[in-house]
């Protein structure tokens, strides 16, 4: 059954004749920097989301309306789903939300002081915190995956008017970790063996480097979503080959930039070919699926 739901003008008259409890469903630092005068707040994103409801009224009878950002947003709808499975049976949205209320010039409580400042990237170099950047990575066989991480040795991302141009991370191949072998001498034993000739040849070939070289914007990228499809040459065991994926390039709120990549990557274009059915036959247990995924998340300041 759908939501109920309710318009401005009705809920401006119930409102003023007091009729209603009125619920904010944004988290707390939007709710604090704007609201509807006479809102109360309960985050609809939180798992506490109905207690902070009971808190507010225990009351399954009582006449209850959310409402969330905008008419975009699905939060209010949300939020009057939730309530009514919780057992509410008086909720309704208001589903233009504070953007249409305060476009009405309709009354709200404003604290302009807790406003949260939307972060921005800069023009410039930002040089990636190894300690905060990883490459994750899995690869898999017919029975199974090992999975683990690369620490990034450095990096760099150079903004231009909003849009990533050049770059560079290079990852410390003989730190390679394996995280799902609980046994210690079978974890050495693969972690040796992916360093060994056999796959990465850590010995010659200590780094693997990613050169961005291009940087599309994705137009309809929605917030946690990647937003650009980037280009660029990666070299591993001294060959280069050019890649291409989607990617999330976002600020932070601490001034500095965040970016996440994954894709997978056929190892046999960098001659990690061990255990391939491209290049040996009966292989029995020791055949290696070609594909290894990897996610890259990079934080520079």
């Amino acid at each position: 059954m759908p939501n109920a739901t309710i318009d401005r003008d009705e809920l401006r008259k119930e409102l003023a004749d007091g009729a209603l409890i009125l619920i904010d469903v944004l988290p707390k630092e939007y709710y604090g920097e704007c609201h509807v005068a006479g809102a109360c707040n309960a985050c609809v994103h939180e798992v506490t989301f109905l207690d902070q409801v009971k808190a507010i009224t225990a009351d399954k009878d009582a006449a209850i309306v959310v409402y969330g950002s905008s008419g975009r947003s699905r939060d209010a709808a949300v939020a009057a789903e939730k309530l009514a499975e919780a057992g509410y049976r008086n909720v309704r949205a208001f589903t233009g939300g504070l953007h249409e209320w305060r476009a009405a010039g309709l009354p709200v409580n404003e604290a302009p002081e807790q406003a949260v400042p939307a972060p921005t990237l800069r023009d410039g170099t930002y040089r990636a915190d190894p300690a905060k950047s990883m490459l994750h990575w899995t690869g898999r066989n017919i029975n199974g995956r090992h999975h683990g991480t690369i620490a990034v040795a450095s990096g760099e991302l150079t903004m231009s008017g909003g849009t990533p141009v050049t770059g560079q991370v290079v990852v410390d191949m003989t730190a390679i970790v394996d995280v799902d072998l609980a046994d210690s001498a079978l974890n050495r034993l693969l972690v040796a063996h992916l360093q060994s000739d056999d796959f990465f040849d850590t010995a010659r070939h200590p780094t693997a480097t990613f050169d961005l070289t291009g940087a599309e914007p994705l137009p309809d990228a929605t917030p946690g979503t990647p937003n650009y499809r980037i280009t660029g040459a990666l070299t591993i065991r001294g060959t280069s080959h050019p890649v291409a994926c989607p990617a999330l390039i976002a600020p932070r709120q601490d001034g500095g930039v965040t970016a996440q990549a994954c894709l997978d990557l056929d190892r046999t274009r960098w001659n990690v070919n061990y255990g391939s059915g491209k290049f040996f036959e009966k292989l029995g247990m020791h055949l290696v699926n070609d594909l290894i995924s990897v996610e890259l998340h990079l934080v520079g300041y």
